[in-house]
């Protein structure tokens, strides 16, 4: 089953969260017995992070040169900023900047080693350059830290990549424990059903898959792995409506290229 990469949900999403979530392992220690908080940072670190908050603004709406041109000033403020290198690789490997995007990564994971948003971010990164045997360890250190605040997109992450090395068992393991996390997510709904479509579990596969279908805005991919499970489940009408609808949202996808020439079961 070939797996599709889109940069809006998972690139944008995880740019917050690694601000969210990171900026404990890059401030000083605080006073001993307590947790660091905002009025532990310098004030060079609240000018930084300003640039930061404005980065993941800009490379949200797609402005990737402005995003870059303020992480560049984050990073002349707080050189050790890793959540400012994380969110900078993540730029790096929407742009195609594969080589930049890793050196990023690994000075972000070096000054953080802890961070579990890295930790899923540069195994997504690995997984999206056919290395997806080695990005399963790092999904892995993700959920295994108890500090980690989104176990479900590491977890849904890791489902991919095993589809992607052709093993569906661990595929399901992961699929099924992201479902438990987040039971409305429609990428885990979806890739759900494509575990079960592959096995030719068709009514499986169909009752995730119609979890998601009438949500007003589907990706391509899942529009096609809709379409594909009606016609194995024999449902002509709701086929007919989502390949329009394939056809009218994404005329120019390898989806709908792949149905007008019915590779139904490439």
């Amino acid at each position: 089953m070939r797996a599709v990469w889109r940069k809006s949900g998972f690139a944008a999403i995880a740019a917050i969260v690694l601000l969210l979530a990171g900026c404990a392992s890059t401030q000083p220690g605080s006073a001993q017995g307590e947790l660091p908080t905002s009025s532990d940072q310098t004030d060079n670190q609240k000018r930084a992070q300003i640039r930061l908050q404005l980065a993941i603004g800009y490379y949200g709406q797609g402005q990737m040169n402005v995003a870059l041109d303020e992480l560049k000033q984050a990073l002349q403020i707080d050189p050790g900023y890793a959540d400012a290198y994380g969110v900078r690789a993540l730029v790096y490997m929407d742009m195609g900047e594969t080589a930049l995007a890793e050196d990023n990564f690994l000075r972000a994971m070096k000054l953080a080693p802890n961070n579990p948003d890295l930790s899923n971010n540069y195994g997504w990164f690995l997984c999206r350059n056919g290395r997806e045997r080695q990005s399963i360890a790092y999904f892995d250190a993700a959920l295994k830290n108890p500090t980690y605040r989104s176990p479900a997109k590491a977890l849904n992450n890791a489902g991919v990549c095993s589809l992607k090395l052709k093993d569906s068992v661990a595929a399901e393991r992961y699929f099924t424990e992201a479902f438990r996390h987040d039971p409305g997510n429609l990428d885990t709904n979806a890739n759900m059903a494509k575990v079960y479509y592959g096995r030719g579990d068709y009514q499986r596969a169909r009752f995730y898959i119609s979890r998601v279908a009438k949500a007003d805005k589907l990706s391509a991919d899942i529009l096609w792995t809709a379409i594909k499970v009606e016609r194995k489940t024999g449902d002509w009408a709701a086929e007919t409506r989502l390949a329009t609808q394939l056809r009218r949202r994404y005329p120019n996808s390898q989806e709908y290229a792949a149905y007008l020439r019915g590779a139904f079961d490439e």
